[in-house]
């Protein structure tokens, strides 16, 4: 299915359907987040955390902060790096925001739907016996950029090789849990199919990541 392997019963102009994907606490939340930051070989992501209870409140609100997180950190790197020139003058790049906005709410929501549509043809295909549902891949996608938050953070920091050793950091780790987590979705498929599958979810994690750094720092 669409949103859930579980299924959603109530009607979508209800509130409980919308309620259903926000139906965590905030130690599920917390236990989600670090085991997005700590890829472990063998230990599936969806398999392990998401699965019977996938949510959007993580996903939102890990968006919300990173978005955020990137018009400050932009902001005060350039006030930073400008500040004490005789004509400069403080103006404040809201520009940053509604990029960063733009960039990370897209990604987290067309890569997944774009993955999700072409790993539901594979799968009838090569019957594979493992499935994520749209909602799943949306909360993968959404907890792996948890990561950049601390990493962003460290913008402000006037060093330029500590912001990009933070951001590689950061895009490792992330990479590494995407790479982990649909690993055994594609590993029944051709070699071919299997390389461009992880190869694609690297490169556009990749681009994300170098995007977003040189374009809104």
């Amino acid at each position: 299915q669409l949103l859930s392997s579980e299924g959603k019963s109530a009607a979508f102009w209800t509130l409980e359907f919308y309620q259903a994907f926000f139906n965590v606490d905030t130690h599920q939340v917390m236990g989600r987040i670090i085991s997005s930051v700590l890829p472990w070989r063998g230990k599936n992501f969806v398999r392990l955390h998401i699965r019977n209870n996938p949510d959007l409140y993580g996903p939102f609100w890990i968006c919300t902060t990173l978005v955020f997180a990137i018009g400050v950190s932009g902001n005060m790197s350039s006030f930073l790096v400008n500040h004490g020139q005789a004509k400069y003058k403080y103006v404040p790049e809201f520009w940053k925001v509604t990029m960063a906005a733009t960039a990370i709410y897209s990604y987290a929501w067309l890569v997944p739907l774009v993955l999700w549509g072409f790993l539901t043809w594979r799968s009838r295909k090569i019957s594979s016996t493992t499935y994520y549902s749209f909602l799943e891949i949306v909360c993968v996608y959404g907890y792996s950029l948890s990561i950049y938050i601390p990493a962003v953070v460290l913008w402000v920091i006037p060093s330029e090789v500590l912001r990009w050793s933070s951001i590689v950091v950061a895009l490792c780790l992330s990479c590494s849990v995407l790479v982990l987590t649909f690993w055994p979705v594609v590993r029944g498929d051709r070699p071919r199919i299997v390389l461009t599958v992880l190869s694609s979810i690297i490169i556009l994690h990749v681009l994300l990541t170098i995007g977003c750094k040189v374009r809104l720092h």
